[in-house]
């Protein structure tokens, strides 16, 4: 199973659209996941549309349709694995621990929010993954998203992915 994970598109505040590599990805992959900060319908019609399967949450940027849409938090087993998707985490600092006393239940939690690619593992169970953002690469060096394989019980093949700059 092919996973494509992304958060705060932030459409069209920050970008016009999508990257054309990510979209490109979209109806290849098994799974599109969102953690949130869309900022506009059209890009969750945009990914419902080309999306095999879509697991979304909306953000903090996100108003009264985007929250009357999507979770505040999503669950689902993908490939023996229970996955969860949540927008914010808090600070970095402490966020293994939180995570794992939140969410005792999962094997990967996805995150956004703060813009930063992460990957990490809380309590050698919980593993914690923030794909960064495909538009608004803040203070990082790129814009970034990631794609991940779930097999057997197993996430395998987690890459983070930098996308050319625009000019």
């Amino acid at each position: 199973m092919e996973l494509l994970l992304m958060s705060d598109t932030h459409l069209p505040k920050r970008a016009k659209a999508l990257p054309p590599e990510l979209l490109d990805r979209v109806p290849r992959a098994d799974v599109v996941i969102h953690a949130g900060d869309w900022v506009d319908a059209a890009t969750l019609d945009l990914l419902e549309e080309r999306s095999r399967r879509l697991l979304a949450v909306y953000g903090n940027n996100d108003g009264p349709e985007l929250r009357s849409r999507l979770p505040e938090v999503a669950y689902a087993e993908l490939g023996g694995l229970r996955f969860g998707v949540v927008h914010e985490t808090g600070a970095a600092q402490g966020r293994e621990r939180r995570c794992a006393e939140r969410f005792p239940e999962l094997d990967v939690l996805v995150f956004g929010h703060s813009h930063v690619p992460w990957d990490s593992t809380a309590d050698g169970r919980l593993r914690l993954l923030n794909p960064g953002s495909p538009t608004d690469r803040r203070r990082q060096p790129h814009c970034t998203y990631m794609t991940a394989r779930v097999a057997e019980g197993r996430l395998t093949g987690v890459r983070l992915h930098a996308l050319p700059r625009r000019v």
